[in-house]
């Protein structure tokens, strides 16, 4: 849903899925590299996280951004949790995404007759 609101398209979402899903990162830029290894290091082992980890982020990000790293990872985690405990659906739509305009009515003044 964030790649939605972070104005990628629907075939640019699917790409991008398909790749991390694939673990082949390599097309994605080193600090993205870091950020996924980061993410799913925490989401399979969170106990094996280590200080070195997070320096990591820091050296490539910066410590403001490997905070945002962090948090995020940490907070997506967690929002997975417990909307799998509850067993809560996702949206089918993005509900950011602005909404599309009502379909115009027809002139009919502007319209010929087969007549």
């Amino acid at each position: 849903m964030l790649l939605a609101v972070a104005g990628l398209e629907n075939k640019e979402i699917a790409e991008r899925c398909r790749k991390l899903a694939g673990g082949d990162w390599s097309d994605f830029p080193p600090a993205e590299r870091a950020a996924y290894v980061f993410a799913r290091k925490q989401a399979r082992t969170p106990w094996a996280v280590t200080v070195d980890d997070v320096h990591q982020l820091v050296d490539r990000f910066g410590l403001a951004r490997a905070l945002d790293v962090v948090w995020w990872s940490c907070r997506c985690h967690y929002m997975t949790s417990v909307a799998d405990g509850f067993q809560i659906p996702l949206e089918r739509e993005n509900v950011f995404q602005p909404p599309k305009p009502p379909p115009q009515p027809v002139d009919e003044g502007s319209r010929k007759d087969d007549d």
